[in-house]
């Protein structure tokens, strides 16, 4: 066996086609993700995260034949209890050695990077995308989010990596209604004269933006270190998004017009891309449209969430959650929703889900391996 480095066009090419013939052939859940979105992550030119860090893709091949892929990653952004650099895009036949084989060659590389830790499969980049292992629920995967066969877990484990957190992924059926709980508290503040609630206008993007980026900084900003969102970076990331927004399922709750609340959900891309086998160029794009405007997709996901600190915790958020059931269920405009994945370190969280009636329907695991076996393994903290 031996590691090829890619490094040219062709091998990027087989890079991105390995796991579609060697893994998910015969795999009708399998949504092969958009060509172009894999190969973001390793632009130096759109991927922010080689300002400060390194990267490289290696295909395994084995007496001719290419049996596996990876890549190595160190993100000097990613600071963790010692420095740990991260492994990602995994895929593997299932044989222990080739697996073992590729994880050896990750670890010297990573040594040699100054790292003691690896942990994986994770991204080189942002945690929405690409993060953890498909452990549990191996059902068609929402957008960027990974999907393995269950063999991957044996591999990892098998070689020594421990689970560092999971990703506990909730799902509930559209129709579920409101729990007694959450139709009190709807019922409190649509009656309350200082509480209102809107959902987002696409015309209106950039004041919107405006209250995400509030309720954000106040939320999440200065929790864990966080850092604080720009009004700038907001309106982009809105504006990103505009094609694909619908309006009738991403609310803010505002208390004397003062945000104070917001549910950001959108359709789950993944429903529309599976009929593209990985290609978006014009007539995709056409094609989208197509089946956007006949309502092709039928689960939405929830992506952002978020409360201000002095009113968390009393019930604010079943004011919106309750606004946009009135309007997508009687129509049955969806028929799933999905969260995006909650760590199990955020209990706060994992009660929300519950309190909404979702219940599990996936689990990723983030693992990490210490090179260094005969140090203390920690699990992530909890918040």
């Amino acid at each position: 066996m031996k590691i090829i480095i890619v490094d040219n066009e062709n091998l990027e090419k087989s890079f991105i086609e390995l796991p579609v013939q060697l893994i998910y052939k015969n795999d009708a859940n399998y949504i092969r993700p958009l060509d172009k979105d894999i190969q973001e992550v390793f632009d130096k030119k759109k991927n922010k995260f080689f300002r400060h860090g390194v990267c490289e893709r290696w295909i395994l091949e084995h007496e001719g034949k290419y049996i596996g892929r990876l890549a190595v990653f160190v993100n000097k952004k990613y600071v963790q209890e010692q420095p740990t650099g991260g492994i990602g895009f995994f895929e593997c036949i299932h044989d222990q050695k080739a697996a073992h084989f590729l994880f050896d060659q990750a670890k010297e590389w990573l040594s040699k990077q100054g790292m003691v830790a690896m942990d994986g499969p994770i991204n080189f980049g942002e945690r929405d995308r690409w993060w953890g292992l498909l452990v549990n629920g191996f059902e068609e995967p929402l957008y960027c989010m990974n999907y393995n066969p269950p063999y991957y877990q044996e591999l990892f484990e098998s070689y020594g990596f421990q689970v560092y957190f999971n990703q506990l992924c909730f799902g509930m059926d559209v129709s579920t209604p409101l729990s007694e709980k959450m139709v009190k508290w709807h019922d409190y503040y649509s009656k309350h004269p200082d509480f209102s609630v809107k959902h987002i206008e696409v015309n209106k993007l950039e004041s919107f933006a405006e209250d995400f980026c509030t309720i954000y900084n106040k939320a999440w900003a200065k929790h864990g270190g966080g850092k604080t969102m720009e009004l700038k970076q907001a309106k982009l990331l809105f504006y990103s998004m505009k094609q694909v927004i619908d309006e009738k399922i991403a609310w803010f709750v505002y208390h004397k017009d003062e945000p104070i609340a917001m549910w950001i959900n959108i359709p789950d891309l993944n429903q529309y891309f599976k009929h593209f086998k990985g290609k978006f160029g014009f007539l995709q794009k056409m094609y989208f449209l197509y089946l956007k405007l006949t309502g092709a997709c039928k689960r939405f996901v929830g992506i952002v969430y978020g409360v201000v600190p002095e009113w968390q915790g009393k019930g604010t958020d079943a004011y919106m959650i309750g606004e946009c059931g009135k309007m997508v269920q009687p129509n049955r405009l969806y028929d799933k929703y999905e969260m995006q994945w909650i760590g199990d370190f955020n209990p706060k969280m994992v009660n929300l889900a519950h309190n909404l009636e979702a219940i599990e329907v996936r689990r990723l695991s983030t693992y990490r391996y210490l090179f260094d076996r005969n140090k203390e393994f920690k699990r992530h903290p909890m918040l």
